[in-house]
């Protein structure tokens, strides 16, 4: 019981065992952390609640972020168990499957706005609700993807909404700063993930980067939550605003060494 012993922080996120979302979790519970995770619907509560009680954890609470109610009510029935958080993760990301094909110009109206409204301001949100309980300061984190700042084939309007996610981490930490809340975004590299297969020709991104990356290999679950760790305790005390690279040097690669 080390890092995180007596704080007490909300997954947003989970969708299975190989999530990003739930790496970062199973580290912030071996650290001593109180979890409460929520989830949208009954399929994702069966799959939520066996790992959440892997962890001896049994504090789940539903919320569908495309209604601001439901955000405000979850925070509420949080805040009847807990007077105070520490720590929030947000890793809530939507977009129709068949709208990331082919080119971004085709992404339609109705789509652009609902991928933005879940991926990017439901952070916003989220954050406006999480601060009112981080009475002594406290974490926040979402998750992002290289796409925001490069041409991702088959990524389109998910990389514009992880653009815009990441300029709102910005802003969001200069709005709570003062409070000594600290909002960060940690993007991960290529892996096996429901997001990913999610992008018509994810296994051949993960080949890419393996081969192209400064240290020859993709990410791992175990990296990204030692790295979520770091971000969500007070490892990265001084730490806020900022975007967090955790895919073994890829992004920083201009020309693969063999063309």
């Amino acid at each position: 019981m080390g890092y995180l012993k007596n704080k007490r922080g909300v997954i947003m996120g989970v969708a299975n065992d190989h999530s990003i979302a739930w790496g970062i979790a199973k580290k912030l519970s071996e650290e001593g952390a109180e979890l409460c995770f929520t989830y949208q619907g009954d399929s994702l509560l069966r799959r939520v609640r066996p790992l959440a009680e892997s962890i001896n954890n049994n504090f789940l609470i539903e919320c569908d972020v495309l209604k601001k109610e439901s955000i405000e009510t979850t925070f509420k029935e949080i805040n009847n168990k807990w007077d105070t958080i520490d720590f929030i993760l947000h890793s809530i990301a939507f977009s129709d499957k068949e709208e990331l094909k082919g080119k971004y110009i085709k992404t339609s109206r109705d789509n652009f706005i609902q991928t933005m409204l879940i991926s990017c301001f439901s952070f916003t949100e989220i954050a406006n609700e999480a601060q009112k309980m981080m009475n002594n300061g406290g974490s926040m984190l979402t998750l992002t993807y290289d796409g925001s700042q490069k041409f991702i084939p088959n990524y389109n309007v998910m990389g514009v909404a992880k653009a815009a996610l990441e300029s709102s981490v910005r802003y969001i930490a200069a709005d709570l700063g003062e409070l000594g809340i600290r909002v960060n975004a940690l993007s991960a590299g290529p892996m096996k993930t429901l997001a990913m297969a999610g992008i018509s020709g994810g296994k051949n991104m993960m080949k890419w980067s393996e081969k192209n990356s400064l240290m020859f290999r993709n990410i791992s679950l175990d990296d990204v939550g030692k790295s979520g760790l770091y971000l969500l305790s007070d490892l990265s005390s001084g730490v806020t605003g900022e975007i967090h690279y955790v895919d073994c040097g890829y992004n920083k690669v201009g020309v693969p060494r063999e063309i």
